[in-house]
């Protein structure tokens, strides 16, 4: 393919090199990546295995676990329940999940999770905004390690998802809700919202309103039979938990944790609405292209525009920064704001990577990302499967190198 659209294919394609050079120095087992401009693809690139012990390459059709990548899928859904009338972004939680109506949150400055005062349920929004006083095990605090201790994680082997909610409910809030910002299972208890509101289990909801409507029939929380022999596997460079991103590294940097015939995703018992989709590269561009048209996509409108145009706006007071972060993030934290399911660059020079103001963003802790862009009408997806996220600084780079090959 011609590479076109006010992009230099010379410069375009130190991108593969960039990729290769991943997979010659073994810190990613393969990796894909896939470029539109105003809904032209522009460039795509392969290469290295998704299954090291088997030799299988990492292909277009390579089915990939998603993780966090999942939270816009989810926001998006809350946001088509909202058009319908059916809630308001600042509606409590407690409205829809009776177990979050009586809420404690830690005390500042404490170390033991019964030092607590009480406090409002958080909202729809802070929910969505990772501003909501809930957590991740992963995290450093109190309430993560009360977490990690009672194995509340929203793994898809935990029990089912109004159950596993309800548990979280018990636990006291690290914050006052609005107060900060710490990365959290909040979209998980979003997609308990999304069954209580529609009626459905989130993957029916998903299934039927969302992926069958952009031709996303690579994409779910199962990996069924058919689509097994490209699932990839997952590696890791740490020597313990994958999910532990502050372990030390391991002898091999690609030591496998989950093998493709032996996933968890094959049976989830939860419906992970924070991290729990599966799927491919394509699939999900069409995601991010139904974001940059604003919500439609072949002719099947999910979202109206001003409803988009309202979830990649900052709906922090602050940058994350401002917000006294101390928590793991996909993203950078200064310059960058959060919307509705996804970050916000308020300033490419605070966030320290070329970009536009505006790009809307997020990452999965596999190492997948994408970022669509508005001002120069772009989307861009990377897939790979290495966790956590944060081993290398992939994502920046690709975004310096997408930008050094726009020349118009």
């Amino acid at each position: 393919m011609t590479p076109s659209h006010g992009f230099d294919s010379a410069r375009l394609n130190r991108i593969a090199d960039w990729m290769q050079s991943y997979v010659d120095q073994r810190k990613y087992p393969g990796c894909s990546v896939l470029i539109r401009r105003s809904g032209d693809e522009v460039y795509y690139h392969d290469c290295g295995l998704r299954d090291l012990e088997s030799g299988a390459p990492f292909s277009r059709d390579t089915v990939a676990r998603i993780y966090s990548m999942t939270k816009p899928v989810t926001s998006v859904a809350i946001m088509m329940l909202a058009e319908r009338g059916l809630f308001h972004m600042d509606a409590p939680v407690s409205d829809f999940i009776p177990s979050f109506k009586d809420m404690q949150a830690l005390r500042p400055g404490t170390t033991d999770i019964s030092q607590t005062t009480p406090c409002r349920a958080p909202t729809l929004r802070e929910l969505m905004t990772h501003s909501s006083g809930l957590s991740y095990p992963f995290n450093p605090g109190v309430l993560p390690r009360h977490m990690e201790e009672q194995k509340i994680t929203f793994r898809v082997d935990e029990p089912d998802l109004a159950t596993r909610v309800d548990h979280l409910a018990e636990l006291p809030l690290a914050f006052k809700p609005g107060t900060k910002w710490e990365y959290s299972v909040g979209i998980d208890v979003l997609g308990r919202v999304v069954e209580v509101v529609s009626g459905k289990s989130l993957d029916s909801f998903f299934a039927e309103e969302i992926f069958a409507p952009l031709g996303m029939t690579e994409t779910s929380f199962d990996v069924p039979e058919s689509r097994r022999g490209r699932f990839a596997a997952l590696y890791t460079p740490l020597a313990g938990d994958p999910m532990k991103i502050n372990d030390k590294g391991a002898g091999d940097t690609l030591r496998c944790v989950d093998r493709p015939e032996k996933s968890l995703f094959h049976a989830p018992s939860l419906l992970s609405g924070g991290g729990g989709l599966c799927g491919t590269i394509d699939d999900y561009m069409q995601f991010c292209e139904m974001l940059r048209r604003g919500g439609e996509l072949g002719g099947n409108r999910l979202l109206s525009p001003r409803t988009v145009d309202f979830m990649r706006r900052n709906h922090l007071p602050g940058d994350i920064a401002s917000m006294g972060a101390s928590s793991f993030a996909e993203q950078p934290m200064r310059g960058m704001g959060f919307g509705l399911g996804g970050s916000v660059v308020l300033d490419p020079a605070q966030v320290g990577v070329p970009g536009s103001a505006g790009d809307f963003a997020w990452g999965g802790m596999a190492s997948t990302g994408f970022w669509v862009d508005y001002v120069l009408d772009m989307s861009v997806v990377f897939f790979t499967q290495l966790t956590p996220s944060s081993s290398y600084p992939s994502r920046a780079q690709l975004k310096a190198l997408v930008h050094g090959a726009i020349v118009q």
